[in-house]
């Protein structure tokens, strides 16, 4: 009877003291981000979500910040999940023009095919958009499925609020202040990076073939994965504005799914806005983040 008292207080103790270990720890963690955001002028947001528990840290979480380039992960969703239905393929062909590669953007897709006329796969069209950020692959993709508003309609239908995606990459490169149309809050962005991982909002090969598509992006090296130890699986998605005419950057970002030794997947996002730092501080700002995170759930 002694012995049952003694490990039933013993389990009493340690039920007890779990969430206020945790609380500990996600406090030191949040401690730590705010320090790492204050050599940052501008606006920072950060969500991170564990996806073996779901415990979630925000810091800015809800406020609205310019997407940029980010947004090709939530239109890569949208024509995953018509490819799912039936109406795509992966392996079907797409006929590009000339007037659909646009100069004066990022275009891998236009160096490689300069004069247009070609038929290229749909995969190659997505890889292509996620992998290395295609700009006017991007806006082959809407123009593909319908529109921004087809995408925008789709990622609401998900149950995302804090999103909204309403501009090309073309209408984007017209006025500076169109980006930050295309906005999203951390914490959205967190959410629809969880669902697409955890959720079955996409079939399992569609799920499968878009992760390995983000793993293999080229684009923000020095960001999430900058100081993460060599080989860390990391799926994420960049986004950059560049900087105005007074030396502004609105968008340098990275959202992604940092996978741990253990196998934990994590997810991290990180928006830096507004910013006047030069860019490998902007970077660093992020990679600083992710490498706190990083630590934070090992030594757990």
């Amino acid at each position: 009877m002694k012995l049952f008292k003694r490990t039933y207080i013993v389990l009493l103790f340690i039920f007890m003291a779990s969430p206020a270990m945790l609380f500990s720890q996600m406090d030191t963690l949040r401690n730590k981000i705010e320090r790492i955001i204050i050599k940052s002028p501008g606006r920072v947001g950060v969500a991170v979500i564990n996806l073996k528990n779901r415990d979630t840290l925000t810091v800015n979480g809800k406020e609205k910040f310019p997407m940029q380039s980010v947004y090709k992960f939530p239109v890569a969703l949208a024509v995953l999940h018509q490819i799912d239905k039936g109406k795509f393929s992966l392996d079907q062909r797409i006929h590009i023009i000339k007037s659909d590669l646009l100069p004066n953007t990022w275009s891998p897709l236009r160096d490689k095919y300069p004069d247009g006329n070609a038929d290229i796969t749909l995969d190659e069209l997505i890889a292509t958009t996620v992998s290395l950020s295609d700009n006017n692959g991007c806006d082959i993709l809407f123009r593909l499925v319908g529109g921004t508003k087809f995408v925008d309609q789709y990622i609401r239908s998900l149950g995302i609020d804090g999103m909204a995606i309403v501009a090309t990459e073309e209408e984007m490169h017209t006025d500076w202040n169109v980006q930050y149309r295309n906005y999203s809050s951390p914490f959205a962005m967190a959410k629809l990076l969880t669902k697409f991982y955890q959720d079955s909002i996409l079939s399992q090969k569609s799920r499968e073939y878009l992760w390995q598509v983000m793993v293999r992006t080229t684009t923000g090296v020095k960001r999430l994965k900058g100081k993460l130890p060599e080989g860390t699986i990391v799926g994420h998605k960049t986004g950059s504005s560049g900087t105005s005419e007074n030396g502004f950057a609105a968008a340098t970002n990275d959202v992604g799914i940092v996978i741990l030794p253990n196998s934990t997947p994590i997810v991290i996002v990180v928006f830096v806005s507004d910013s006047n730092a030069k860019e490998n501080v902007r970077e660093e700002i992020i990679a600083d983040i992710a490498k706190a995170v990083w630590g934070e759930y090992l030594s757990q």
